[in-house]
């Protein structure tokens, strides 16, 4: 009971002096303060996109080729858009990082989309088709279907077109 007693007696002054401590420095809430909005202006760079460095790893072209032939193209529709489905057949077994790029151009007329059907291709001995077939994919928005009449994948040796 000794104990006790003043025991409780300091835990009920330290709780009441918790009024005088809210607003003093003590607090490590009050610490930064309250926050305060700005305008940017586009002079100031985004805090959370970080800084190329000296030591960072510069960006790497993209060296891939294009794969021996398409053999299926496919334009699935889905709510907010389509996605464009090809399937190719390698010259040789072990591809990787398969895509369709697209490929940009000044020449290519109005309403068509070009693709080109690439991957990185080892030099490893040639196995059978199957173990040789790919499939990649890209999608397209509504908005970008809207201007699009014509969707083609070019490989190596041939290409493939679909027509809306």
């Amino acid at each position: 009971m000794r104990k006790t007693l003043p025991l409780l007696l300091v835990a009920a002054l330290v709780l009441t002096s918790c009024g005088r401590i809210r607003d003093s420095r003590i607090n490590p809430f009050n610490w930064f303060g309250r926050a305060e909005a700005r305008q940017l202006d586009g002079s100031e760079s985004n805090p959370l996109i970080p800084r190329r460095s000296a030591l960072a790893a510069r960006e790497v072209p993209d060296t891939r080729t294009r794969v021996g032939s398409v053999t299926n193209l496919v334009v699935e529709r889905l709510p907010g858009g389509a996605i464009i489905r090809a399937t190719a057949v390698s010259d040789r077994q072990g591809a990787y990082e398969v895509a369709l790029r697209p490929v940009e151009s000044e020449e290519t007329p109005e309403g068509l989309v070009q693709y080109e059907f690439v991957a990185y291709q080892p030099m490893a001995p040639q196995g059978t088709e199957a173990s040789r077939s790919l499939t990649a994919a890209a999608r397209l928005t509504d908005q970008e279907l809207a201007k699009i009449s014509r969707i083609e994948v070019l490989g190596a040796r041939n290409a493939l077109t679909t027509r809306r």
